[in-house]
């Protein structure tokens, strides 16, 4: 057996190994690391590995930890916690509840709305769909809406807080589409590279977006016309006074003009305006009278919790990738993707399907950290924009929230929901959600200038 064909076969053993170690139930970042190390010293044993190759990860580990554009994982996990529990986004969607619900389908109108408002000014897709869940469900429920119109619309509204910016997926998807970019350039003999940043995603992804709220708004609203018995008119909301509804809405749209617009307007970095957002977010929950020791150790336990998830499956992503190309995988990759019919488009294509179907087992995080620093440098290599790639990637991983049997959103709902609502309404409900996340896929790919038309009149 030729040394490519054992590199082939022990590429397999690698994937193989990875699905293996994820379908029992083992930690994500345990089983990146441990199957890559399991593999790799196979292959030393058999003489087919380079172990210079393993030198390497201390100096990735050095760098994720200096990575300042990483900073804001942690910040924008604290201000969307903070929100969460000091009860702001509770107030916020009884205040535009008793705006709408008064009308046919304004309840799920009010769902929609307020998961954008939380999206803009938080990005976690947890707090939403449990905050949402608790307060909305119940009465919808109780009002005669239709269980799986009212599941399927919390789910997909806590999902825009990883398209809507800031997000944490935007965030990640900067940081390893801007490696990717640079490697890309330096393999074409381009020594003097450009970059792409976190801020140029968040202005990418901002119409998208609001595009893919208008289409959720517009589904509803038809449903509601079509059906009215599955979306029906409240009558017990009590009014509310102007007093009233600035008080719940305004700390989110505080939060969105600092956060969102001191990015967009190229006043701060991601990690700055997180900073920003976090302490705004303990501001206003002290101000409201919702802050207390217990309840800040609360919020910072669980953004410890997330923070260190998050960078684990880094770190052992890290040494995945390390071992998939001292195995040439990533030359493996190229050859695949550049030998696809259709050119670069052929292989986005594939990329896209690939990604997709990865969602119905893998979180975004994996996704994010094992699949694009293998397929971003042969993309961008392909000549595709990594503004519109990466924003393309970002609506795709939204999907990967709300598709069965593993979809996050899915699970949080679940978890917060009366025992009236079925497991099979809640899949049920999100599949017309899903469908309007692909239709906005295919509009971003018909017309690139949807994610790249702000950044270039923004920063040219």
């Amino acid at each position: 057996m030729s040394l490519h064909d054992q590199h082939v076969l022990m590429l397999v053993l690698l994937l193989l190994g990875l699905f293996a170690g994820l379908a029992c139930g083992f930690p994500v970042a345990f089983v990146l690391g441990g199957v890559a190390l399991l593999v790799a010293g196979l292959g030393m044993a058999l003489g087919n590995f380079d172990a210079s190759f393993l030198e390497a990860f201390p100096n990735r580990m050095f760098g994720v930890m200096t990575n300042e554009t990483l900073v804001a994982v942690p910040l924008f996990v604290f201000m969307g916690v903070m929100l969460e529990r000091s009860r702001i986004a509770e107030s916020l969607l009884e205040a535009v509840a008793s705006l709408f619900g008064r009308k046919r389908g304004g309840l799920v109108v009010a769902v929609l709305l307020v998961g954008a408002l939380l999206a803009a000014s938080t990005g976690i897709v947890g707090a939403t769909v449990v905050a949402m869940g608790l307060i909305s469900l119940p009465t919808m429920l109780r009002n005669g809406y239709c269980p799986r119109l009212a599941s399927g619309a919390i789910c997909a509204s806590g999902t825009l807080g990883q398209v809507i910016p800031p997000s944490i997926v935007l965030v990640l998807l900067g940081d390893q589409l801007g490696n990717a970019y640079q490697q890309s350039q330096l393999r074409q003999g381009i020594f003097a590279p450009e970059s792409v940043s976190v801020s140029d995603l968040f202005a990418g992804a901002l119409l998208p977006g609001l595009g893919l709220v208008a289409l959720y708004l517009a589904y509803v609203l038809w449903v509601a016309w079509r059906h009215p018995e599955r979306a029906p008119a409240l009558r017990d909301l009590r009014p509310r006074s102007a007093g009233e509804l600035a008080k719940a809405i305004l700390p989110a749209l505080t939060l969105i003009g600092l956060v969102l617009g001191s990015i967009l307007a190229g006043f701060a970095t991601a990690s700055e305006a997180a900073a920003v957002g976090a302490v705004g977010a303990t501001a206003f929950a002290a101000l409201y009278g919702r802050l207390g020791m217990k309840r800040l150790l609360e919020v910072g336990t669980q953004t410890v919790k997330v923070t260190a998830m998050v960078f684990a499956i880094l770190l052992g992503a890290a040494l995945f990738s390390l071992v998939f190309r001292g195995y040439g995988g990533d030359d493996l990759v190229h050859e695949a993707l550049s030998g696809l019919p259709g050119g670069k488009w052929g292989a986005v294509v594939a990329v896209m399907v690939l990604m997709f179907v990865l969602g119905f087992v893998l979180d975004f995080i994996e996704i994010i950290f094992v699949v694009v620093p293998i397929v971003g440098p042969v993309l961008l290599a392909l000549g595709v924009d990594p503004v519109w790639l990466g924003v393309m990637m970002a609506v795709n991983l939204q999907t990967s929230f709300l598709t069965p049997p593993f979809g996050f959103a899915l699970f949080y709902l679940r978890g917060v929901a009366p025992p009236e609502v079925l497991t099979g309404d809640v899949y049920r409900g999100v599949a017309p959600f899903i469908g309007l996340q692909l239709l906005m896929l295919a509009l971003v790919a018909a017309f690139p200038w949807l994610a790249t038309g702000l950044p270039q009149w923004l920063y040219g």
